[in-house]
Formats: C-alpha cells, sequence, structure tokens
C-alpha cells in the first residue's frame, strides 16, 4: 500500500495518526480566552447533491465539538451556486443530519441570508483599493494567472478607478451585462507562491433564479468570499472543514483581516474520508444516479447517508464508525469493512434470528400427519438472554434452501442429499427419499421421512448428524422480495486507474423475488432488523415494500464456511 492509500484496518480501526488534534486546538484556544472562549461551530453543505458518509464524518465531528465545549453548532447551506442547487437537496441534507442526530436548535442559516452584507463588503475592499472589476473572460483569467513555476500577469483593468468599478458593479448586479463580461477581483499579488491568492474572484455574473432569492441577484458571490464571512457573521469560532481547502485558509483570513466583520474564526483542517470500493465526489454520485447507475440517491449501494439508512444502517452504528475512525492530519483510506463490521457487531446483539429461505425448495414430510402443525421453541437472540423465545410453526410441508441439497454432492458437502440425514434447526432430524422433477428435469421438490423421536434436534439414541438447516413452514411463511446488495465496485480504488465506471460490479444486487420468510408481517416496520440465519441482517425496504408486496434489503452478510470453502476449490469432491 502506498502512501496515497494508507489504509485504516477493519480489524482494528488504528491509525497512527492523532485524532484529537482538532479538540486540542479548540481546548486551548478557549483556555486562551480566544473568542472570549465561546466555541461555535456549524456544517455548512452546498445544497447541489445528497450527503454521503464523508459528510456524516464532518457532521459527528462539528457537532460533537460545539456540545463537548459547551458551546453552539450551526447549520448553514451555502447556496452561492443557484445553477447546481435545489430544495430537495435542503430537504434531504435537513432529514440526514437530524436521523444522525445533530442537534442545530433553530439556528438554520444561508448564505443566500447575507447577501447584502456581502455585497456590501464588496463594496468596502473598492473603495479600499482592494478589489476591482476586471474585463478578461475565464479563458484569460486562466492565462494571466501564471503557473506554479510563473508569476501572473495584473488585468489590464487591475488599476480601474474605484468609482469605476463601484459604477460596474452596480450595473452588474442589476444585470446590465451578459454573464462572462465582467467579474469582481480581490487585488492581492499576481506574485503570490499561492495560486489562490492571485486576484482571485469575488464575484460573478450569473443570472439564473435562485431557489430563495429569486431573481433578485444577477450576480454570485464565490464560495471563498461568501464562506469566511458567513462563519464571522455567525460568530463562528471554528470553522473546521476538509483538507482540501487548506490551500484555501490564506484567502479565508485575508478576507477576514480586510473585512470590518464582528468575529474572526479559525480555520482548521481534518483529512476527508475516503472509503475503499466507493468513490466519494458528489459530481460522481450525481453522475451514477443520472446515468441510472443506481436507482437514486438513495440506492442501498449507494455511500449516502440515505443509502445507508434505506440498506439498514442504524444512527448508533454510523456515528460509532465516524467516532472510531478519528480525524487525522493526512489523507488515508478506510477499509469499507470496518463500516459494514460497525452494524454487523451491533445487529449481532440486538437483532432477533429468524429464519429465511431466499431460494425455496419444497419439501414434504410424507410420514408426517397432514393437517398437524407443531410450535418449535426458537431462542430470539443467543447474544441476549433478556430476548426471549418464540415459537415457529413447523408442519409437512417445508422450504429449505436450494443450495442445502444436491442430487450429487461432494465429500465435504454436509447438508442434504439422497440417503442422508439432517437436522431441522429446533425440530427434527429428516432423511432425503426421493427426489422430484419436472419435464425438464429440474428439481421441483423433495420427498422426506424424519424420526418423530428427534424432537427439538436431538438424537435419542445419540447418533451424529452433521448438518443443520433452517427451514419455514410453506403454509405459515411470508412471501417477499429480497435484494441482496454488494459492493458497487469491483476494485478497492476504483478511480486508481481508468474511468471508474469501468469498475461498477455487475453483481452489485441480486433480486430474489420469491423468498419464503418467518416474518410477522403485523409487526414490521422500518426500524426492525432481523437475521435471517446463515445470510445476514435484513431490513424492509420501507421506499418500495407496499401492501402484500414485502421488499426486503439485506444490510450486511454474515461469514459462510461453506461457501470460502467452496471458493478456494477445497469442497469439491475427487
Amino acid at each position: 500500500m502506498n502512501d496515497d492509500h494508507n489504509t485504516v484496518d477493519a480489524e482494528s480501526g488504528e491509525s497512527t495518526e492523532n485524532l484529537d488534534f482538532i479538540r486540542t486546538q479548540v481546548r486551548d484556544d478557549q483556555n486562551e480566552g480566544l473568542n472570549e472562549g465561546r466555541v461555535h461551530t456549524r456544517f455548512p453543505p452546498e445544497p447541489n447533491g445528497y450527503l454521503h458518509i464523508g459528510h456524516a464524518k464532518s457532521i459527528v465531528l462539528n457537532s460533537g465539538v460545539g456540545a463537548e465545549f459547551g458551546g453552539k453548532f450551526n447549520l448553514r447551506f451555502d447556496d452561492t451556486n443557484p445553477e447546481k442547487e435545489d430544495t430537495e437537496y435542503v430537504n434531504s441534507i435537513k432529514t440526514d443530519m437530524r436521523w444522525l442526530g445533530a442537534d442545530w436548535e433553530d439556528r438554520e442559516f444561508y448564505a443566500s441570508d447575507y447577501f447584502e452584507r456581502l455585497y456590501e463588503w464588496a463594496q468596502h475592499l473598492i473603495k479600499g483599493g482592494k478589489a476591482y472589476v476586471c474585463s478578461l473572460n475565464e479563458t484569460e483569467i486562466r492565462e494571466y494567472r501564471g503557473t506554479v513555476n510563473e508569476a501572473g500577469r495584473p488585468s489590464p483593468d487591475r488599476d480601474r478607478s474605484a468609482a469605476e468599478s463601484l459604477e460596474l458593479l452596480e450595473g452588474m448586479r442589476h444585470g446590465k451585462f451578459d454573464e462572462g463580461a465582467y467579474t469582481l477581483r480581490a487585488k492581492i499579488d499576481m506574485a503570490h507562491n499561492n495560486m489562490k491568492m492571485r486576484d482571485p474572484l469575488i464575484y460573478r455574473i450569473r443570472k439564473v433564479h435562485h431557489q430563495r432569492t429569486g431573481d433578485a441577484w444577477k450576480i454570485y458571490p464565490m464560495y471563498d468570499f461568501a464562506h469566511g464571512q458567513s462563519d464571522a457573521i455567525e460568530g463562528i469560532t471554528h470553522s473546521i472543514c476538509t483538507l482540501e481547502f487548506e490551500v484555501n485558509r490564506p484567502l479565508y483570513e485575508w478576507f477576514i483581516d480586510n473585512l470590518p466583520v464582528p468575529h474572526k474564526p479559525r480555520q482548521i483542517e481534518f483529512a476527508r474520508l475516503n472509503l475503499t470500493y466507493t468513490v466519494m465526489s458528489k459530481r460522481k454520485l450525481l453522475q451514477l444516479v443520472t446515468e441510472k447507475h443506481v436507482s437514486g440517491w438513495d440506492d442501498p449501494r449507494m455511500p449516502t447517508i440515505s443509502g445507508l439508512r434505506r440498506l439498514g444502517y442504524t444512527t448508533e452504528s454510523v456515528r460509532r464508525f465516524c467516532n472510531r475512525i478519528g480525524v487525522a492530519k493526512r489523507d488515508s483510506t478506510v477499509d469499507l469493512d470496518l463500516l459494514k463490521w460497525s452494524i454487523r457487531n451491533e445487529l449481532n446483539q440486538t437483532a432477533t434470528r429468524y429464519m429465511g429461505v431466499l431460494r425455496p425448495l419444497k419439501v414434504v414430510i410424507t410420514n408426517y400427519p397432514e393437517g398437524k402443525v407443531e410450535d418449535m421453541e426458537c431462542v430470539n437472540n443467543p447474544e441476549d438472554e433478556s430476548a426471549g423465545t418464540r415459537t415457529v410453526p413447523f408442519s409437512r410441508e417445508l422450504y429449505i434452501e436450494e443450495t442445502d441439497f444436491r442430487e450429487e454432492a461432494p465429500r465435504k458437502f454436509f447438508r442434504l442429499k439422497p440417503g442422508t440425514e439432517v437436522r431441522l434447526k429446533h425440530a427434527y432430524f429428516i432423511k432425503c427419499n426421493e427426489v422430484i422433477k419436472n419435464d425438464a428435469g429440474e428439481i421441483v421438490e423433495l420427498h422426506c421421512t424424519y424420526d418423530p423421536d428427534s424432537y427439538g434436534g436431538q438424537s435419542p439414541d445419540g447418533r451424529k448428524v452433521k448438518g443443520t438447516l433452517h427451514w419455514v413452514s410453506a403454509k405459515h411463511a411470508v412471501n417477499a422480495e429480497v435484494r441482496l446488495y454488494d459492493n458497487l465496485f469491483r476494485e478497492p480504488f476504483p478511480e486508481a486507474e481508468g474511468h471508474f465506471l469501468e469498475n461498477l460490479n455487475p453483481d452489485s444486487l441480486e433480486v430474489l423475488p420469491n423468498a419464503k420468510l418467518e416474518v410477522n408481517i403485523n409487526e414490521v416496520t422500518s426500524e426492525t432488523r432481523w437475521q435471517f440465519m446463515r445470510h445476514g441482517y435484513f431490513c424492509l425496504d420501507s421506499k418500495d415494500s407496499k401492501p402484500g408486496a414485502l421488499v426486503i434489503n439485506r444490510t450486511v452478510t454474515l461469514k459462510d464456511s461453506w461457501a470460502k470453502l467452496e471458493a478456494k476449490g477445497k469442497g469439491k469432491g475427487k
């Protein structure tokens, strides 16, 4: 593993980085009386997409720091780019944040709340000789900016008078000029070694309808101008952001130092979250949605918070994951298995064990009385004694897993095969006597006999039976569509080589339309979690489920020793 992909191990979750440097800085600032000892943080999303697991890390961090130091936490939408923004995204962001447990109380703000003040501050910079209206177009601005090795050239408009720039800015505001005709730029240093400081843009003309301000504005502030000033207006003390904004920090501080802002926040950067087998760019996630590689932003294969919630992740599991990986000062990649561990570990303690047959094969117990039904006692959760027991109906006709029977089985296959005996979980021993096939030669059902003296799966004569199968009563089972989700990408670093879409996993979703489940349909809610024996942990798909048409999603798998043997070629007969 190279330095660019310093992976956090899925088992230990340990990192060599200092996990507490942000809180250390906040504590030191508080002890020194910076900002009167106040601590005030915020989460500033751009409403141009749904939140993903990386945003969850930032939300947990920012809201946590605010609470831990007796401070406040704001939600502020940086809505300065109306071309890509939508109220759908605003609503989804608030839903996801509430689900994560972030509480911004009544402090919900928008950068657009400050458009008038930001405009006045832009005029303040012009009057002070620190900003000017520029007529270069986008290509020319890029050419004049220079390179990392060569200083930039000043714009021909750099010495334009303050009066003329103020007049042009007013015309820009009221839509007198075409888009691209002018921009407002800060006058800093065209030879600065940080290219962000080479007369950056402050305003550009955009004749676009804004979701909140309508058509009142024909110019919109750049993110770098609106961001820090919004922090200052709200009294934010610590602007905690991801590492890619480290290069923007000198500009953030330049604006703060050159404007009459009421407060001076401190910007602190931490490494963004990168996960194996996924992408975290909102642009690429949007591409997956618009090109229909997934069903939407909340597709359970997506790393979005809404996708994880639909997949069956809980608030506690996501927060536990975010706290476990901590914060670092340099980029690293976290193993996706650590995220899966966070929910698997929780559900192992809390989920009731049920029997579910995903690929059903009918079994008829020919010596079991017709019409008879017995209640078999099952333990709800062996990890939690307080969970108690329940009864499961047993009858003459059952379903078992299609993969639990083989007509011609290898030596180490200890499940059901002709002439052999297996144990039905919590029930009886059965032996396969006859295989019934249709005209196409496909197996349609098995005829078996049971040992009535083996009630509860125990043999009175001490004979050993290696295989234990889960099952459901055909008469009592609930039919459901089960969706088995896997990683969206085949490779751990899908963007490493070539186009990321080339690494999409064609087997990331398998739909099983005829699963038979031991489920009390009257008790199923969006909060219900099951462990279907040997298959994994499952939840209701509350979006696609309809009355009489249950849809169940697999949240995370269990380990299957036979599948591992067979995959390695060790389960094959000689």
